[in-house]
């Protein structure tokens, strides 16, 4: 490792140390605000895992989420709830494999109408089980599993995505991803297999959107089928992800940051009008920041390097 690589690796140790004491350093509002930070912040950098380097825009998060997170529901009652989790985890790996196979061979418009009927097809299928099964509409996750322990998996779950995706950018997978991204007919004539690396990446990216569900599921206590596969959380994602910028790993944490602190404070202040916050900050950044914050700092250090040559070449 070179020193600057040194640096930077002491300094995220350090920076995740800070942050593993955070339940310390800040009352139970603060505590609260840094797990729906965490819970975000890991789904928007699981989404860009896959959408950012294929370019196909993904609706299917809530699909995910709301399986890991209903399946905790459904079987904590009889088993610990490490073992749900590792049910959750088996299940989502399925799902998205199956999902993969037969719909990554489509793209565009269609690819994102299915990714978000998902969520939708599992969210009705849910209600009528329960309704004509169970003859009940949801489900209380009561076990020892409080805030902190919820946080503190959720940083975890962050750091083990960033590392994944940090050493998938650095093989053949995450090189083949960027062709694919770029233009699929080449990547197809480049002799890239495209449908196995599309599909890999989605069931990497799918298996951390469904554990985050799953450790969420004790933080909510009750849990009906219209609370877990919300679609708002897809949407939600795809804002933060565009907002911050995809060509880098790190560039949803900056969508991540402001839009958690301006979706906590309109879900408390205006609780009826969140929906419409949210259509009105995703037409604002489609609009005015089509490539991110990611590339407002792009274009600024290109016209410093012009503004530079332009004084370079005026000085006699």
């Amino acid at each position: 490792m070179t020193t600057g690589s040194k640096i930077a690796a002491v300094a995220l140790a350090m920076l995740v140390a800070l942050l593993a004491a955070v339940p310390w350093l800040v009352s139970d509002y603060g505590l609260g605000f840094m797990v729906n930070l965490m819970c975000y912040l890991v789904l928007t950098i699981a989404w860009t895992l896959f959408s950012g380097t294929t370019r196909y825009v993904s609706l299917a998060t809530a699909a995910f989420f709301g399986l890991g997170a209903y399946t905790v529901a459904m079987f904590v009652k009889e088993m610990p709830i490490y073992a749900t989790f590792g049910i959750a985890l088996v299940l989502g790996t399925v799902m998205a494999l199956l999902v993969g196979l037969v719909t990554l061979r489509i793209s565009g418009m269609f690819f994102v109408v299915f990714g978000f009927g998902l969520s939708e097809l599992m969210r009705e299928v849910l209600i009528w089980w329960e309704i004509n099964q169970t003859k009940t509409l949801g489900r209380y996750v009561f076990v020892p599993f409080d805030t902190t322990l919820i946080y503190w998996h959720l940083l975890g779950l962050a750091v083990l995505v960033f590392l994944v995706g940090w050493l998938l950018r650095r093989t053949r997978l995450g090189i083949a991803l960027l062709v694919i991204g770029d233009d699929e007919t080449m990547a197809r004539q480049a002799g890239i297999n495209v449908p196995l690396a599309k599909v890999a990446i989605f069931v990497v990216s799918s298996v951390f959107m469904t554990v985050v569900g799953a450790v969420m599921a004790p933080r909510f206590g009750y849990l009906t089928p219209n609370f877990a596969f919300n679609p708002l959380i897809s949407f939600q994602v795809v804002i933060m992800a565009l907002l911050g910028g995809t060509k880098r790993l790190w560039g949803p944490l900056l969508g991540v940051i402001p839009f958690t602190i301006l979706f906590d404070q309109v879900s408390a202040r205006f609780p009826n009008h969140t929906s419409l916050v949210v259509g009105v900050a995703f037409m604002a950044i489609v609009y005015l920041l089509p490539r991110g914050v990611l590339g407002l700092v792009d274009d600024w250090q290109k016209f410093r390097k012009r503004f530079r040559l332009v004084e370079e070449k005026a000085v006699p």
